[in-house]
């Protein structure tokens, strides 16, 4: 059996700093699934297994497929296979994200329960390899396992996050995990679009995308071994058992009382609420700029490519400069030129001139500044207002608002579109997410916020 450390971070300095190296390794290890498979390859190749199921031959734009597949005898359009696969599991995220972060504030095991999540999640990744064919029911059940396998992965590494790092660290070391996810998942998506573009050794495209796949489950399982074997087990902190009850009903005694008392802690959940809105724009801005790119600018797909790639680099080094300018000026003050930067950002993109390539590459450029850094941040931010003991409980709140949301801004920039015929119109609309986020985050008071919830509060707030 492993041996338990003491709760909290660790008092010799050589030690945390070799754990905390350890726990960034996950944002290098999941990043390269969210961007080859989430973000690029597996939405578009799921489509069209869908659509060979439904018209016998993937559609084109010359020639759209508009067949229906059946799911338990309900009728289904193959274009919307992947986004409702997707929509279903943001949906049972919502319930099992809570659990699962109530039962990882209650074991001692945090990164043993982080692992067997992402080994899961990684082996559905692996296995979108066999998805060929018709056969976009196996996809869609991958598609859907691998993503709530990596939210309730993200719940516990989240929440180990105030284990390894002290709150006056927790900027720094939160901000070098995102930038690392960033260059990671950057590296293999690189490697990964020149296999789909060049098709070396004979392989077809769909070949390509399928190993693709393959690579990136393979390196978010195997990566995940660095932070499982570098992190250390403690015992619980400050949480309360439920007389009678075994470790599953603690965990569902615990999540109904922190519901009920989380009133207790109203800066806490006024930056929750914050968050929810200038995340959502920050989500939906990641989903429509290729297709506000491609159909409302004529750019080309290989420019989209690159666009993809610079964001992706350029994130990395502004989640690091943002981390070095929340050392100086408080992470709360950061976020907030960020969403102002936000803010620019998207009103640019309304004006830019179609057709032209530099334009839109500045503006990537732009919105990989703020990025990663953005995120970082809030992550780092939001940590502090936590109350001690219930770390991934309230993680899993956070990630739970996150992705159960984060509809909101794909649906008004939808209806926009559908009301104007217009996705620059779309595109301008989301600026009132950055707007509301920017003006609840402003009322909301850190240090008593860290306080109330018992943390230290750091030199620059």
């Amino acid at each position: 059996m492993t041996a338990l450390v003491a709760p909290g971070p660790l008092a010799d300095g050589r030690a945390r700093r070799r754990e905390q190296r350890a726990w960034y390794f996950y944002d290098w290890a999941n990043s390269a699934y969210v961007t080859t498979t989430g973000t690029v390859l597996f939405g578009p190749y799921l489509t069209a297994v869908a659509e060979t199921a439904a018209c016998g031959a993937p559609g084109t734009p010359e020639d759209p497929c508009t067949g229906r597949v059946s799911l338990l005898g309900l009728p289904i359009a193959a274009g919307s296979v992947a986004p409702y696969a997707v929509t279903v599991s943001t949906i049972l995220s919502v319930f099992l994200l809570p659990v699962v972060g109530a039962l990882a504030d209650r074991t001692p095991r945090k990164r043993h329960m982080m692992a067997g999540f992402a080994w899961v999640g990684a082996g559905a990744a692996a296995a979108m390899f066999l998805v060929t064919g018709a056969d976009w029911g196996l996809g869609v059940l991958l598609l859907i396992v691998a993503s709530a396998c990596l939210g309730a992965s993200l719940v516990v590494y989240d929440a180990i996050l105030c284990q390894v790092a002290a709150e006056s660290e927790r900027d720094r070391v939160s901000s070098r995990g995102w930038a690392l996810g960033y260059l990671g998942g950057g590296l293999l998506l690189a490697a990964n679009l020149a296999l789909v573009t060049l098709l070396p050794f004979g392989l077809d495209t769909g070949d390509a995308v399928r190993i693709s796949l393959l690579s990136a489950g393979l390196w978010w399982g195997a990566w995940t071994l660095v932070p499982f074997r570098g992190l250390r087990d403690r015992p619980p902190e400050g949480v309360a058992r439920v007389d009678g009850g075994g470790l599953l009903r603690d965990a569902f005694g615990q999540l109904a009382h922190t519901l009920r008392h989380a009133r207790a802690y109203p800066q806490t959940l006024l930056f929750l609420l914050a968050y929810v809105f200038y995340n959502d724009g920050i989500q939906t801005v990641i989903y429509a700029a290729s297709i506000y790119g491609n159909r409302q600018l004529g750019l080309a797909e290989s420019t989209l490519i690159a666009a993809i790639l610079l964001v992706q680099f350029v994130a990395f080094l502004g989640a690091l400069l943002l981390g070095r300018l929340a050392g100086r000026y408080g992470a709360r003050r950061v976020i907030l030129g960020a969403l102002v930067m936000w803010t620019l950002v998207v009103g640019a993109g309304y004006f830019l001139p179609a057709r032209q390539v530099l334009p839109f590459l500045l503006l990537a450029v732009g919105i990989g500044l703020v990025l990663g850094g953005s995120q970082a941040l809030s992550r780092s931010l939001y940590s502090l207002l936590v109350p001690r003991g219930r770390e991934a409980e309230y993680f899993s709140l956070y990630q739970a608002a996150e992705r159960g949301t984060s509809w909101f801004g794909t649906l008004l920039f939808g209806l926009v579109f559908q009301l104007t015929g217009s996705y620059r119109n779309g595109i301008v609309a989301l600026v009132a997410f950055f707007v509301v986020g920017f003006v609840l985050l402003l009322r909301v008071d850190v240090r008593r916020g860290i306080e109330a919830a018992g943390n230290e509060v750091p030199a620059v707030v």
